[in-house]
């Protein structure tokens, strides 16, 4: 029986030993933690405390330094105080000693006119001679000095004689050149208007036969029509051959013209004041005029003409021959004008 009983035990597994093991183990983690947890809560404690200590510390100083401001500043009422006072008892100090010094000057001035008349004759009269001998030097130097300066006005006296008979003679050659310039431009202008009338009896011999071109004043006036189709700018074949006449005699002339003679021939393009129709190339008959009178100054220049004799301008419809919007007026007014004149 008791040797069954003693197999049955050896036959199941023992555990409390392992058991044992572990929860030794968990308690010796425990115990750790447990220590690392007192330790830190031991230094933090320490951090608290000399924060505290310092804050303490600081909290004290600034309670200090409150109390020695407020002591600061009653002081420096108590200096203010004492300056007020002091200030007021100064200006009356001051004021008590100008009225003893009044009284003291006072005395001296009575004293000094009984005792001291004779004294003060004597030294005024010194000072009067000193002040004469001065005021003698101070009228010599004025004197050396009015000299110097008469000397250096006559000397500026005669410079400026010499520079107005210079500037008279200037002026004279001015005058004379004026006079010889004036006669030179009038001879100018004369060689130059007679060479326009020579100029304009030629064009009329040439183109007599034709009623649209005519002389207006010192222009010769070319009727548009004879040159161009309407709102065109370029030259028709008539207009072609009436200004190839022109250019053969504006050849002619420059030939007899003297070259000291600056000559120009100016195109000048008018137009009426119609407005143009929205279809064509130009904007507005100022564009329209320029363009016609650049052709006919192309034209010349093609048919030999000197293209420095030549000037092209636009007038468009401002500088009308007639008023009025009759067709004999707007046709008077559309045209083409030469004139010859000096550059």
């Amino acid at each position: 029986m008791a040797g069954t009983r003693m197999r049955r035990r050896e036959g199941r597994t023992d555990y409390w030993p392992g058991f044992v093991d572990a929860m030794a183990s968990l308690l010796l983690v425990i115990i750790f933690l447990l220590s690392i947890f007192v330790l830190a809560q031991f230094f933090l404690g320490q951090q608290l405390s000399g924060r505290d200590t310092v804050l303490n510390r600081l909290n004290a100083q600034i309670s200090e330094l409150t109390e020695l401001l407020a002591l600061e500043r009653a002081g420096s009422r108590d200096l203010q105080d004492t300056i007020a006072t002091l200030t007021a008892n100064l200006t009356d100090a001051e004021a008590e000693q100008q009225r003893l010094q009044g009284l003291l000057d006072a005395s001296s001035d009575r004293a000094s006119q009984t005792g001291g008349a004779l004294a003060g004759m004597e030294s005024a009269l010194e000072e009067e001679r000193r002040l004469s001998q001065r005021a003698l030097s101070q009228v010599e130097l004025l004197n050396q000095q009015i000299s110097a300066l008469r000397r250096q006005i006559a000397a500026l006296e005669d410079a400026l004689e010499a520079s107005e008979g210079r500037d008279r003679e200037s002026q004279a050659k001015i005058a004379d050149l004026g006079r010889r310039l004036n006669v030179a431009l009038a001879q100018r202008v004369q060689e130059l208007s007679r060479y326009r009338s020579d100029f304009f009896g030629r064009l009329r011999e040439i183109l007599s036969q034709r009623s649209d071109i005519r002389v207006v004043g010192d222009r010769f006036v070319f009727q548009s029509e004879v040159l161009f189709s309407s709102g065109a700018e370029t030259i028709n074949p008539a207009g072609e051959e009436e200004l190839q006449k022109l250019a053969d005699a504006i050849k002619e002339l420059a030939v007899q013209i003297p070259a000291e003679i600056n000559w120009v021939l100016r195109v000048d393009g008018h137009t009426d004041a119609r407005p143009l129709s929205g279809t064509g190339r130009f904007r507005n008959n100022w564009e329209l005029s320029a363009a016609r009178a650049i052709s006919v100054v192309r034209y010349l220049i093609d048919q030999g003409v000197d293209p420095k004799r030549l000037v092209a301008a636009g007038f468009g419809e401002y500088q009308p021959l007639e008023e009025g919007d009759s067709d004999e007026a707007l046709a008077r007014n559309r045209r083409i004008e030469l004139k010859l004149t000096e550059r």
